[in-house]
């Protein structure tokens, strides 16, 4: 069962993460993502290596749209809320009696 479309109101661009490069970290080129949803919230989570960071948003979309931890995502594009963060988790939730669906945590 996936999350209803009206319920993702929102629109995301990804520059997604591809490694490290000679010159330091290289991204991709932007990705428009909609049929999301951006929430605002101050939360501790642990990275793929254990350390503590703090997320100031988390963004939620469908199970199957991926977006590789360490990209850069900016929400809330052409508001004065407008930022970019990167991303420190991405989480897949799938049950069989409940919204599948992906939500990423972000700095």
């Amino acid at each position: 069962m996936q999350i209803p479309a009206v319920l993702l109101p929102h629109t995301v661009t990804v520059h997604p993460y591809l490694g490290t490069g000679a010159y330091g970290d290289v991204w991709g080129n932007p990705v428009v993502v909609r049929e999301v949803f951006v929430e605002d919230r101050r939360r501790l989570v642990r990275n793929q290596s254990g350390e503590e960071l703090v997320s100031e948003s988390t963004v939620r979309t469908r199970p199957g749209v991926r977006i590789p931890v360490g990209s850069k995502v900016t929400v809330w594009q052409g508001t004065p809320l407008e930022r970019t963060g990167r991303v420190i988790t991405a989480s897949l939730f799938a049950h069989p009696s409940s919204w599948s669906h992906t939500e990423i945590a972000l700095t």
